[in-house]
Formats: C-alpha cells, sequence, structure tokens
C-alpha cells in the first residue's frame, strides 16, 4: 500500500501535534510548588547568622536592609549584618525543556519522512514516524535535565563580603525585588 506524499506529511504533523498536546498536558497538571500563587519573581530565603529563615517575596531592597512579604503576608525587614545567606529561588525549567527536547528528538526522527528521498515509499514513512517516537523518549530526558540545571538556585555567602561586594549583591537584588526603584 503505498501513500500519497500529501497525507505522509499530513500525518506527520498530526502526529507529532498529538505528541506535543500531551506533553504539555502532562506538565500542565499542577507540577508547581511555589507557595504563591500570584506572579512572584523575588522569592528568596534568608538565613540569619542564628541560624533563622524567613522565605518570602522580596518587596524593597535598602542601602543596609532587605523588606520581605512572607507568606502569610506580613511585612519583615532584615538587616544586610544580620543575614548569613541568601537563596534565590529560580522557576523550574525542566517542563519547558522536556517539551523542547522530545519535539527536537520527534522533529528529528519525522525529517526522514520529509526528505526528499522518501518519495512514496511507505516503510520509509512508518520508520521515520517510529524513529521519531524513539527519538523524542532520550530528547526529553535530555532536555528536561538540561531545563532543571537552569534552574538550580542561586545561593549568596553574604557572610565575611566586603562592602563592595554587598553592594554588588544589593544591586543584583534590587532588580528581583517588587518595589525597584525605592529611595
Amino acid at each position: 500500500m503505498i501513500i500519497k506524499r500529501k497525507t505522509q506529511i499530513i500525518l506527520a504533523l498530526l502526529v507529532t501535534s498529538v505528541f506535543l498536546f500531551q506533553n504539555c498536558a502532562l506538565i500542565s497538571r499542577g507540577t508547581s510548588k511555589r507557595k504563591f500563587p500570584e506572579r512572584r519573581e523575588g522569592d528568596i530565603v534568608i538565613t540569619k547568622k542564628d541560624g533563622h529563615k524567613i522565605e518570602g517575596e522580596l518587596n524593597i531592597v535598602k542601602e543596609n536592609s532587605l523588606h520581605l512579604l512572607d507568606r502569610y503576608g506580613g511585612d519583615v525587614s532584615i538587616e544586610i549584618a544580620d543575614i548569613r545567606t541568601i537563596r534565590i529561588i529560580k522557576k523550574s525549567k525542566a517542563g519547558l525543556g522536556y517539551i523542547i527536547g522530545g519535539a527536537v528528538g520527534y522533529g528529528i526522527g519525522v525529517l526522514a519522512v520529509l526528505s526528499p528521498s522518501a518519495g512514496e515509499d511507505y516503510s520509509v514513512f512508518w520508520t521515520g514516524l517510529i524513529l521519531g517516537s524513539l527519538l523524542a523518549i532520550p530528547g526529553s530526558i535530555l532536555g528536561g535535565t538540561i531545563g532543571a540545571t537552569a534552574g538550580i538556585d542561586d545561593t549568596i555567602q553574604i557572610e565575611g563580603m566586603t562592602d563592595v561586594q554587598i553592594k554588588w549583591v544589593m544591586d543584583k537584588l534590587r532588580k528581583k525585588a517588587r518595589i525597584r526603584d525605592y529611595k
């Protein structure tokens, strides 16, 4: 049985679309573990010198202190001199990496179907779809791993820094604060 070229292309695009939409649905199933429901770019965890940890959204960065909104909506002020470490919580990019890696792996396999040498050959069409499906698995794993690595939290050791280094860190944190231009 010979499938026409246009039918091969339509089937390849249909299978690819189903694969991508299925992955999007799996990833969007409440995978977020963030405590704040709204957009929170400046989620941080501060460890004080006494070992106490404070988690919240960075609201204001002043010259000698940080002001956070804790998970209960309260305003917490912490002096820089009392801080041991600051951990900046990043959103994981594993899901996006998973989708992109799977799509690239699948696309490489499907290229065999769309290549001019495939012609009207029925076996090349199915081989391309099967190869695409098989390459999507390691592509997804590799993409998810790269995405997860890109989302690793940053930890800044404040204790023992010079004043110039602390100023640089404060400028970096100011870009993540909800109120960036506080004077």
